[in-house]
């Protein structure tokens, strides 16, 4: 008789918890369902610098539409966040709730360095990317660089070592092109056309190609320095191409004369 009793108090102990959880359940879900909770604004900035320059914020606001209503604590931020990333021109994002009923977005902006291959863009992290490339600004000069899979980070540092040697000539790289044999062409702004041969890095195993730079250097430097004396003894003559793959020295090319005919 004891023992049914106790046992009989302890369900009810556990029916009467379990009303009163429902009960508290039934509040918390009537109080976060008011429109008090419901987000009524999302905040969009640029996580460095005044502005954006290429996401606007109606159009954000626009594609997460679907994904922020209902309850403030309800939303999915991950899944809100990787719909922003989804997103051209935006290579991170990072999402927050703002009490009481404001979701706050900070974004990173793709910075595009070059073209990449036919129809992609390649940013300042060396990562390749998919934007409309109407909406660059109008007087936006990006260099063509070109390569196989998986070699934009190479293609970059290769990039920039060509610019850092050429810059003190006063000439840009137009284009940069690695075959899928991992060898070099370049087209300069004053159009010579350079070959440089195969990567270094295509025979380490270091991705990045760090171990090759100093040859790969060494063969532009060699071609650099030559330059102010070649141009001298040139005249006007100009060059056409230059091939740097021969080990002590380098071979050039040069552009058809052009005659003026005067008539009188």
């Amino acid at each position: 008789m004891f023992a049914d009793a106790r046992l009989t108090n302890l369900i009810a102990n556990l029916l009467a918890l379990l009303a009163v959880g429902a009960i508290v359940a039934g509040a918390v879900y009537w109080a976060i369902s008011r429109p008090y909770f419901v987000v009524a604004r999302i905040e969009i900035a640029p996580m460095q610098g005044p502005s954006l320059q290429y996401v606007t914020p109606v159009s954000m606001r626009t594609s997460l539409a679907g994904q922020v209503r209902g309850s403030f604590f309800a939303i999915d931020l991950d899944q809100v966040r990787h719909t922003i990333e989804a997103a051209p021109w935006v290579r991170h994002a990072s999402v927050k709730r703002v009490w009481p009923n404001t979701l706050s977005v900070k974004l990173e902006e793709q910075q595009p360095l070059a073209f990449w291959n036919e129809n992609q863009m390649i940013n300042t992290w060396g990562e390749a990317f998919t934007a409309n490339q109407g909406e660059l600004p109008d007087d936006t000069q990006l260099p063509q660089l070109n390569g196989p899979p998986d070699s934009e980070r190479l293609v970059v540092q290769r990039y920039a070592e060509i610019a850092r040697w050429f810059a003190p000539l006063n000439v840009r790289v137009r284009e940069a092109t690695l075959s899928p044999r991992y060898a070099w062409e370049v087209q300069l702004s004053d159009g010579v056309h350079l070959r440089l041969g195969r990567d270094p890095a295509a025979d380490t195993t270091d991705p990045h190609g760090r171990s090759g730079a100093l040859p790969f250097a060494a063969r532009i430097e060699r071609f650099v320095q030559a330059w102010p004396e070649l141009s001298k003894r040139l005249g006007e003559r100009m060059i056409a191409s230059a091939d740097l793959r021969y080990p002590t020295g380098f071979a050039i090319s040069l552009a058809p004369e052009t005659h003026t005919t005067t008539t009188k």
